[in-house]
């Protein structure tokens, strides 16, 4: 399958094109995290400093699409996907999932959910409102040897969502959604592998565990934090294709978020990138990578393996060190460490751009 082509579900041995309905939507996400003011600074009256871990970060994802979220380690990637689950509090903007205000309902506030009315909403508990969520959007975690308890067995630790959404599933019809979760998976047969403990696994089995759990429920959105980032290289291809036959067969939309371009390239539909709290470009993979714009995507991109070896790349090695995030610099984040940069990047911070109809960048110069 063409990775760039339009999603295409799979029903039966019919393969539908998927909707093009828009899941989620991200406005002027910030994400700031306080830091305790010295003596010294609360004497002299400063303002007390923060980490600006997400800096107005605006995107939006249809249903059965794959958005990678790329950058450094500190970029804010697992940040957007944190607050997009409401498991942290945004500082300022919106998370829309399905018509629903995720970050008011993090807050605690009555947020719109769908038919119900506003005593409707107001007799649901917190706890309820966050398991709403919950039952749609599920997060895969970066380390499948913390992600499972060692102490339960596979059988439990897939079905738990089950238990504590409370679904009222005879035994069997328990096990036929564990089962089929674990073989969706490809743990197959999955009596093989339920009886055993985490310990009793590989790595890579491990992980696929994790997302069999995460589709227990059959949410409509994954957040997939660095999934093979741990793995082995030989069974990373295995589970990025995994993946894709996920999305194929369930319409379910993911947001991949990873440090590595070749990856994201392999099986996204759209990409953004991101520097220090910001999405420096955004736009159909394969137009981002075939077509950077930003010099920080073209860096990135420049020590992507080349098909061919005959035809390297030109290779931009950054100099420095991304700059701290409580003390940002002036202008464009980026023009301590950008080959290009030029007097104006010192003073005016460049905001996305439309290079084409889909395809965005921040800088000055594009």
């Amino acid at each position: 399958m063409d990775i760039m082509s339009p999603a295409i579900c799979t029903v039966g041995n019919e393969k539908i094109k998927m909707v093009d309905q828009q899941l989620l939507r991200v406005e002027n996400l910030y994400k700031y995290f306080p830091i305790s003011n010295s003596i010294f600074r609360k004497l002299t009256g400063k303002e007390a400093r923060v980490v600006h871990a997400v800096d107005d970060v605006s995107f939006t994802l249809k249903a059965g699409e794959i958005l990678a979220l790329v950058g450094e380690s500190g970029s804010g990637k697992t940040t957007v996907g944190m607050n997009v689950l409401g498991l942290q509090v945004p500082t300022k903007g919106k998370v829309i999932f399905d018509g629903i205000d995720v970050a008011y309902w993090s807050q605690g506030r009555i947020a719109d959910l769908g038919d119900m009315n506003e005593n409707q909403l107001a007799k649901l508990s917190k706890r309820r409102q966050v398991l709403l969520l919950r039952k749609r959007a599920q997060m895969i975690f970066q380390d499948p040897y913390e992600s499972l308890n060692p102490r339960q067995k596979i059988l439990d630790i897939v079905a738990e969502p089950l238990d504590i959404h409370g679904l009222s599933l005879s035994e069997d019809d328990r096990k036929d959604r564990v089962r089929d979760a674990l073989e969706t998976c490809g743990l197959a047969p999955a009596d093989h592998f339920w009886d055993r403990y985490p310990d009793g696994l590989s790595g890579g089995q491990r992980q696929r565990v994790v997302i069999a759990g995460a589709l227990v429920l059959e949410p409509e959105l994954l957040i997939a934090d660095e999934p093979v980032s741990m793995l082995d290289v030989s069974i990373r291809a295995e589970l990025l294709n995994l993946f894709l036959e996920i999305r194929n067969r369930r319409n379910i939309s993911i947001i991949y978020t990873t440090h590595d371009l070749a990856t994201a390239g392999f099986f996204t539909d759209q990409m953004a990138v991101m520097y220090l709290g910001r999405i420096v470009e955004m736009g159909p993979t394969r137009e981002v990578l075939s077509n950077p714009s930003h010099p920080y995507t073209r860096s990135l991109v420049s020590v992507l393996p080349a098909p061919n070896p005959r035809k390297l790349r030109d290779r931009v090695i950054l100099k420095g060190e991304v700059p701290n995030p409580i003390d940002l610099p002036t202008g464009c984040r980026f023009h301590p460490r950008c080959p290009e940069a030029r007097d104006e990047c010192q003073k005016t911070d460049p905001r996305l751009t439309d290079i084409n109809s889909e395809h965005k960048a921040a800088c000055l110069y594009i």
